[in-house]
């Protein structure tokens, strides 16, 4: 049975609080909270440039300075909360903190933990559920702390410890890639943020992810593992076949694949995302049996797996195509035809 939330009143302010605890408040549209308390607030442009020309709402801890963790308090930062302590282990995440999150101590979770009001578990997804569990034996005070992570492939029951315990759960994924690089934090203006939280807590959590610049989408608890597979399944395969396909296009002969492939898969997306399947376009589109017969005589000189994953892909293709009415059933039965393994 998933715990209940109820945030309890008293707090300074509208919005998650610390001490005393934490009632949601719905903002509105030019206003997501007061200094005076710790509301989400949206930054007017002038505030974003110069943070530290008014007072911090939330104490801010990182647990997992890696490149989500340090890009989202940075994001915060900005927006005027305060990142106040960090956990990190390695030299690489130690320079992060430095870098992104001047001012932040580096201390043990539990220190972390215990010194912020908004708390944010950005470790991996298998590492989360021993972390909630380890900061409730630890003892650690988070009555009334808004803790949240940042795994897709969770929702808010990952945080069942820390709930009970009085902490406040989120959470918030950023649709998007991190490279570790300097523009990671400007990346996540204007991206998805998939939303999950206890209802009360849905008025912070969204306005959390206005302040970073994203956009709140709503994912309900049972929904989270299957949104996280569509976004998986669309970005990091997306990656392995433009890989793929520059190893072929070089085994071609050509020298520099990825400026050839560029305008190619540009347009690809863009009709994709622009049209669905009515952006489909090749062989399999055109019922061209004999062309897809020849991909796959090549492609087994080349490589079996990829040979195999032409195959499926193919298939999964000539299925949609056939389904949208792009495809002949007679044109659909010939490639099915060369296209058996």
């Amino acid at each position: 049975m998933d715990p209940q939330v109820t945030p309890p009143s008293g707090t300074p302010g509208n919005g998650p609080g610390y001490g005393g605890g934490a009632t949601p408040h719905t903002p509105r549209k030019n206003e997501m909270g007061s200094s005076g308390g710790a509301t989400p607030h949206t930054p007017r442009k002038n505030e974003m440039e110069n943070p530290e020309d008014r007072p911090a709402r939330l104490a801010v801890g990182v647990v997992g300075a890696g490149r989500v963790g340090t890009a989202l308090g940075a994001a915060l930062s900005r927006a005027g909360h305060r990142v106040v302590a960090a956990t990190a282990v390695s030299e690489r995440s130690r320079a992060r903190v430095e870098e992104r999150l001047p001012g932040a101590g580096v201390a043990a979770p539990q220190e972390v933990v215990a010194a912020a009001d908004l708390v944010l578990l950005t470790v991996p997804d298998d590492e989360l559920p021993e972390l909630a569990t380890g900061l409730v034996s630890a003892g650690v005070p988070v009555t009334g702390k808004l803790v949240l992570h940042t795994s897709g492939r969770f929702g808010t029951a990952v945080l069942d410890p820390l709930t009970r315990a009085g902490a406040l759960p989120l959470a918030l994924h950023p649709v998007m890639t991190f490279t570790g690089r300097p523009d990671d934090v400007n990346r996540l203006t204007g991206i998805s943020f998939g939303v999950t939280s206890p209802e009360p807590l849905r008025p912070v959590a969204e306005a959390l992810v206005l302040e970073m610049g994203g956009e709140p989408v709503w994912i309900t608890e049972e929904a989270r593992p299957l949104y996280h597979a569509a976004l998986a399944g669309g970005a990091n395969h997306l990656v392995t076949l433009v890989v793929e396909a520059m190893d072929l296009l070089r085994a071609a002969g050509v020298a520099e694949p990825g400026r050839m492939l560029g305008p190619l898969l540009g347009a690809a997306l863009d009709n994709g995302l622009r049209l669905g399947i009515d952006g489909l376009t090749g062989p399999v589109a055109r019922g061209d049996a004999g062309t897809v017969a020849g991909h796959l005589a090549e492609l087994g000189k080349v490589s079996a797996e990829s040979r195999r994953a032409y195959i499926a892909l193919a298939r999964l293709t000539a299925d949609r195509a056939l389904g949208a009415g792009l495809l002949k059933a007679e044109d659909a039965e010939r490639l099915l035809e060369a296209l058996a393994d």
